[in-house]
């Protein structure tokens, strides 16, 4: 599987509670840290789901 790449560029200020435990789970706790995950369907799920607070790139 592909790798991707998840940088939280937006803060989750505002945002949904759905949003902001989504964010969690993912592991992305301050603005401009990356993280590095498999791209399965479940990560791409929460990644779409949070696309307007993300920056995504594929490795």
């Amino acid at each position: 599987m592909a790798k991707v790449k998840i940088t939280l560029v937006k803060s989750s200020i505002g945002s949904t509670k759905s949003q902001k435990l989504t964010l969690e789970s993912l592991g992305l706790r301050k603005l401009n840290k990356s993280i590095e995950r498999e791209a399965t369907p479940q990560i791409m799920g929460m990644v779409n789901k949070l696309k307007h607070l993300v920056k995504v790139e594929e490795i």
